[in-house]
């Protein structure tokens, strides 16, 4: 069964807005690095908006750094799923907009041949938590207090808490760590 991996940037204090976070070629190869295991990504439309059309337009014309450039490379060459009501079309080749049940369409992905699923953003991944559908969890925690901004928890409603086992981390250059723990 494939694994989903739920992979997010976040603050000290749970902020995990994109506007707010460092965004360096560290970052990029790490998150390059855990996309050569993952071969479909599942995004909500706001996620999907914010990396379609730029890191395919990147992709093809090689404009930003090596590692932005290797990072476009291998965003654009997976395939994508968005969950959307609203969403009427995608920029994107590899990309379907799906409507039917996150779980059931989930639970269908999981049992299909393949490599891992990664989700990102916090709309769909929150669901996906309440669900018990996330396998991993990878935060690169910034060394950032926000104060302000969407919060990685708001609207999730768990039964009971969730219990993870730490089992890499990483401290890079930035000050961020990367911590990856598996839903025990």
């Amino acid at each position: 069964m494939r694994n989903v991996i739920f992979a997010i940037n976040i603050t000290l204090d749970g902020c995990c807005d994109h506007t707010k976070t460092i965004g360096d070629d560290e970052i990029l190869e790490y998150f390059t690095h855990l996309m050569q295991d993952v071969d479909l990504f599942v995004f909500g439309r706001k996620t999907y908006q914010l990396m379609v059309p730029y890191w395919p337009e990147v992709a093809r014309n090689l404009s930003e750094s090596k590692t932005a450039n290797e990072f476009a490379q291998a965003f654009d060459s997976i395939s994508k799923i968005v969950f959307s009501k609203s969403l009427e079309s995608v920029e994107d080749k590899n990309t379907r907009i799906v409507r039917a049940n996150l779980q059931d369409e989930m639970l269908k992905l999981k049992h299909e041949p393949g490599k891992n699923i990664l989700t990102g953003g916090v709309a769909i991944p929150s669901q996906l938590i309440e669900l018990g559908l996330v396998d991993e969890y990878r935060f690169v925690v910034q060394p950032i207090v926000a104060g302000e901004g969407r919060r990685l928890s708001e609207g999730i409603s768990l039964q009971g808490s969730l219990q993870l086992k730490l089992v890499e981390s990483k401290v890079l250059k930035s000050g961020c760590v990367a911590l990856r723990y598996l839903k025990q």
